[in-house]
């Protein structure tokens, strides 16, 4: 087996929920026909595409969006369809009391609801067997003086203390970072810097999650990538595609070359060993396209760029570098990215009993017409849904 073969078949993408139901814009949520209605429907969605792929074999839930009655059935149902669920994501961002922060808040008793989300969140992960928490905060101000920064930071040191306290030992604490979005002037967790900062206190089960899209305009993300896989503290990806903000894209549509980079990085360090612990996962808010060949177009760019990275010669770059021949250590990692991998791909789905084109396959096989169909009745899943 060759090294990209091993890579390819290491390669694991988890699927979000919520990218199968209706999102928009700030000024209008659009809704498409046979858009989920519950959430076992968005795992049914989910499961295509890992049908197709076979490179998506989880679903990462969102609570309370995604609210059951019953996990261990939920969990069930998604095995008989050939997916396992996967990080669970909190929300301290569409509640009235979180309107001035969550876990930053300066009540206690609103610091104390946010963290009991999280416990609660926890507890769906025992009932779902999943390993990762995920929390992304919308906590920040607007305005200079509105808040004492230091203090924040001392309020959300402790409420995480707080919620690590009871992160099994088969489990992980993943803090995201945004450097803006929804609080203008200042976020609490702006960027790699301080999730680092915060996850390294709390312990060696506190990771930090990196959204492609979460950066501001020029930042090296693969240098971000090197430096978290070097201290060990790169927990999971959350990757998308962004033109100006966090614009939620597929995946590799405004810059494929930076994907490329961010994965050569990714590989180089070790992030698609197979028991690396780097979860890598699709954030993305399909507003205007379909939302199952969306995912699936993600899936394919990651995995593209992902076996381009593979090929990149590490001897001869090493070599080049040593040599301090900077045209031909260019040339090395260029040569890697202008290699036209599908052939190959294509080749590699054929073995594993895929589709070689999937999303030729998912349009041929009538499942949008089929839930369009059988979709018609009842609310559509969207954001806080």
């Amino acid at each position: 087996m060759s090294d990209l073969d091993t890579v390819m078949n290491n390669l694991r993408i988890e699927l979000p929920s919520w990218a199968f139901g209706n999102s928009g814009t700030r000024f209008k949520v659009f809704g498409t026909p046979g858009t989920p209605r519950t959430i076992e429907e968005k795992i049914a969605d989910a499961a295509t595409v890992h049908r197709l792929t076979g490179l998506a074999p989880t679903v990462a839930l969102h609570i309370p969006w995604d609210t059951v009655a019953d996990y261990r059935t939920l969990r069930a149902y998604a095995r008989d369809l050939g997916v396992e669920l996967g990080t669970i994501n909190s929300n301290t961002f569409q509640d009235e009391d979180y309107k001035f922060g969550s876990l930053t808040h300066l009540d206690k008793k609103v610091r104390q609801k946010a963290i009991d989300h999280h416990l609660a969140c926890i507890e769906v992960m025992n009932e779902t067997g999943s390993s990762d928490l995920k929390i992304w905060l919308a906590d920040g101000t607007n305005y200079p003086g509105q808040g004492d920064i230091r203090g924040r930071q001392d309020r959300l040191a402790e409420s995480l203390a707080s919620i690590y306290q009871h992160v099994g030992q088969a489990q992980r604490l993943v803090l995201e970072y945004k450097f803006f979005e929804p609080a203008t002037y200042m976020t609490d967790v702006p960027d790699w810097g301080t999730s680092y900062a915060h996850t390294s206190v709390l312990g060696e089960r506190a990771m930090v999650c990196l959204d492609t899209g979460h950066h501001a305009p020029g930042t090296n993300i693969e240098f971000i990538v090197a430096q978290l896989l070097r201290l060990r503290k790169l927990g999971s990806f959350d990757f998308n595609s962004r033109f100006y903000a966090d614009d939620d894209l597929i995946v590799g549509a405004a810059d494929p070359f930076q994907l490329f980079r961010i994965l050569f990085e990714v590989f180089r360090g070790g992030g698609l060993d197979a028991d690396s612990g780097v979860a890598l996962m699709l954030d993305q808010c399909h507003n205007v396209e379909a939302k199952i060949p969306g995912q699936i177009r993600s899936v394919l760019n990651v995995q593209e760029m992902t076996a381009r990275a593979a090929l990149v010669d590490i001897d001869a770059l090493t070599h080049a570098q040593d040599a301090g021949d900077v045209l031909g250590a260019n040339t090395v990692f260029m040569d890697a990215f202008y290699t036209d991998v599908r052939p190959r791909l294509a080749q590699w789905r054929t073995e594993h009993n895929l589709p070689e084109d999937p999303m030729g396959a998912f349009t041929q096989s009538g499942y949008q017409q089929q839930i369009e169909t059988q979709r018609t009745e009842g609310h559509q899943s969207g954001w806080g849904a």
